[in-house]
């Protein structure tokens, strides 16, 4: 049988193997090392997390909840062997990270042999420095998660589900991965410092892309906390302030280090702090006075009444009472340390401070080093030629596209001729005629400027002349991309890509509007629940349990954050089914345009009644009469085989779902049926693609049921059963597809 890859692929990948079993024959003898590494670090873990670890955990859930609520709070194995597994489990992933270090140690000569490890020696020093400032930053994440952000978290989670009328019961897997993962992902984050200073010293990202995006920075700090944190507003902002202050500490850091890296002369943090002593001096004072007045005009006393009206424990003690010295010998340490530290910030302060000032290549730099993007429109006409020299033109267009955005045609115009004439010039002196270049050059640059700065700043030969080049720029990538097959690709991919992309922008210019009804809703409806509408429905969901029931329904949560995740959840699918008619309406005369559907716009205001009248109606059979018997039904049958009903959060929440808004839901699939047959969709399109839809509902059962086969199996036959219905109902309305409600459209012939 012919092998699936070519025969380049096959001996690269015989050379890799050989390659591989040389480097472990090589460092063979030294495997036995790291062997032992490892089991230590397995062992050492095995037995921290059984005599210290899960009590000290416990603590930190515990630390800043009420007695009331901690009494009411535990942890549980849910399967015989899921202890000793977690343990197993945590001590080889720890093992392994212990063993990496040493691996690379004896196997550094090998990799030097082979290109992937630097040739001349590191100094040892300098290895162990970024060592220690990775472990240290690492530590100082994970130390900010341990002490600030779990207590607050786990305080506020177990309140807000007692509140909600949830048992705050955690899986002992559950909630050690989520403390583990959301620590190591506190620690990862405090390594930023060192990553953006590494990447900007060593070139591969310039400092100037780390400080000129920090709005993408910013965005994508809350959407990564928006995945690792949870989903509640005040914990999303405990994860984001602090990573916003890091990134903003980062960029410090990083314009120090090129700053020393591009100049002839040495920073003077010394001088730094001499031109600014006056600064210096006063935050010294300042910082001593608050912590003065703080102990001796009652601070203290007045937030510790506030943290004792919030229900916490923590109090601030007297000064040197953690110390062992007397109240103004402490006080006194406290007001030199705070002075310390306001120092220091004012000093970092005025180093940056001088560098901004001298930053145009005066002290520090060479004019190649000045960053145009900071400039206004004179400052680029006045910046020396090198600036414009090290640019190349995709760097030019970038600072012009920006200068446009920020409403500033004039300096774009400016940058443009400022790269035009230092590159033209460089031509002259290559052997060109430099007068006539010149000239050219003048007027053109007149020209341009006239065109951008007249008649208040016409914009649109400036915008033109950027897209222009980039165009040209991108000519060549684009050519290469499409080969001039544009059209037979269309052919191809029976032209729907292009239909679709058709749709797609007839609602790009009403994306804001779609975004604003969609996040509206989903505000609103978290709101709610947030607020106590979980609560509502629970209490009057438990109050029709049968009355030969004693104690009701206990619901637990397995997970810190099972119940918010819900919630986040169900109201995303009600900003779904809120935009949906938006979004049809706004898309509807592309959908006419292209074929998909057939009728005036008005028939969407028929879609949207059909289908949300559907969706009432079934809400309302559901909530009244399937959910409170079917829940009344499986606690009754429980309570007389003799169990304890204990139900997990998420499974009976969206038991109750399904058991309402599902109903809608059902009710809605044969009214859009016959909807879509008025469209233009036949009825043996229906009758005939039940195998298409059926994989497809199989698809959405397994992505919004919980993960399990006999769950998503009781979602999918439902809908297909709806589907059934609205095959039969369509039969009878079309007389058994001679007579549809409306034409094929031109889609469906195809």
């Amino acid at each position: 049988m012919a092998s699936a890859l070519d025969e380049d692929t096959q001996q690269s990948l015989a050379a890799g193997r050989e390659s591989a079993k040389a480097f472990l024959r090589s460092i063979q003898k030294d495997l036995q090392k790291v062997f032992v590494v490892f089991l230590l670090g397995f062992l050492a873990t095995f037995w921290a997390l059984r005599v210290y670890i899960w009590d000290r955990l416990r603590a930190v859930t515990e630390s800043n909840m009420s007695p009331a609520v901690a009494a009411e709070t535990d942890v549980i194995a849910t399967t015989p062997f899921e202890v000793i597994l977690l343990q197993a489990k945590i001590g080889l992933i720890v093992g392994a990270i212990t063993a990496i270090p040493p691996l690379i140690y004896v196997s550094r000569g090998e990799l030097r042999a082979r290109g992937m490890w630097p040739q001349s020696p590191i100094p040892r020093w300098k290895l162990a420095g970024i060592g220690l400032l990775g472990g240290g930053l690492f530590g100082v994440g994970v130390g900010y998660g341990v002490y600030a952000f779990f207590p607050i978290m786990f305080s506020f989670l177990a309140g807000f589900g007692l509140e909600a009328g949830i048992q705050p019961t955690y899986s002992i897997v559950m909630w050690t991965e989520f403390i583990v993962f959301l620590s190591l992902s506190f620690g990862l984050a405090g390594q930023m410092p060192l990553l953006i200073t590494g990447l900007s010293y060593s070139g591969i990202v310039q400092y100037e892309t780390f400080r000129d995006k920090w709005r993408y920075a910013v965005v994508a700090i809350f959407v990564f906390g928006a995945v690792f944190s949870p989903p509640d507003p005040f914990t999303q902002l405990m994860w984001a302030f602090p990573l916003i202050a890091l990134y903003g500490f980062s960029l410090y850091l990083a314009k120090l280090v090129v700053t020393a890296q591009r100049s002839s002369d040495r920073i003077d943090v010394l001088g730094a702090a001499r031109n600014h002593w006056n600064v210096v001096g006063g935050a010294a004072v300042l910082g001593g006075g608050l912590v003065y007045a703080f102990y001796e005009y009652g601070g203290r006393t007045l937030l510790n009444d506030l943290l004792r009206a919030a229900g916490s424990d923590w109090r601030f003690l007297e000064p040197g009472a953690g110390l062992g010295v007397d109240p103004a010998t402490g006080a006194g340490i406290y007001v030199a340390l705070w002075a310390l530290v306001f120092v220091v910030v004012a000093t970092l302060w005025a180093v940056y401070a001088d560098l901004d000032t001298t930053s145009a290549g005066y002290r520090y730099g060479d004019p190649a080093a000045i960053d145009v993007g900071e400039l206004d429109a004179a400052g680029v006409r006045a910046a020396p030629d090198a600036a414009f020299e090290a640019m190349d033109e995709e760097e030019s267009l970038a600072l012009a596209q920006a200068a446009i955005d920020d409403d500033d045609p004039e300096k774009a115009q400016a940058i443009l001729d400022r790269f035009d004439e230092a590159h033209e010039g460089g031509d002259d002196g290559a052997g060109g005629d430099g007068s006539d270049d010149a000239d050219a050059t003048g007027s053109g640059g007149a020209g341009g400027a006239g065109s951008g700065g007249g008649a208040g700043g016409d914009q649109g030969g400036l915008v033109g002349a950027v897209q222009d080049r980039t165009s040209r720029a991108s000519s060549t990538f684009l050519s290469e991309l499409t080969d001039g097959e544009e059209e037979a690709a269309e052919d191809d991919i029976g032209g729907y890509y292009t239909d679709l992309k058709f749709i797609f922008d007839s609602l790009r210019s009403k994306s804001f509007i779609l975004l604003v009804v969609f996040g509206g809703v989903m505000a609103a409806a978290f709101t709610w629940l947030y607020l106590g509408g979980l609560a509502t429905v629970r209490s009057d969901l438990e109050r029709r349990v049968p009355a030969e029931i004693e104690g009701g329904i206990n619901i637990i949560t397995l997970h810190p954050v099972e119940a918010l995740i819900f919630m986040v959840k169900f109201s995303i699918l009600l900003g779904i089914v809120a935009v949906f008619p938006v979004a049809l309406y706004y898309a509807w005369p592309a959908l006419r345009d292209r074929g998909f559907v057939a009728g005036r716009i008005y028939k969407v205001y028929l879609w949207a009644g059909a289908l949300l009248g559907g969706l009432i109606g079934g809400f309302a059979l559901g909530y009244a009469y399937i959910a409170p018997g079917l829940i009344g039904w499986l606690v009754t049958d429980a309570r007389l085989a003799d169990m304890v009903i204990t139900y997990q959060v998420s499974d009976f929440l969206w038991l109750v779902v399904y058991t309402t808004i599902g109903i809608g839901f059902l009710a809605d699939i044969p009214i859009a049926m016959v909807l879509l047959n008025d469209a233009g969709v036949p009825y043996r399109v229906f009758r005939n693609r039940w195998r298409e839809v059926t994989v497809g509902i199989m698809l959405f059962a397994a992505v919004f049921t919980p993960a399990d086969v006999i769950t998503m199996f009781l979602a999918t036959l439902p809908l297909m059963a709806a589907y059934g219905v609205g095959v039969g109902l369509l039969f009878l309305v079309t007389v058994g597809g001679r007579r549809n409600l409306s034409p094929p459209s031109k889609v469906v012939d195809r």
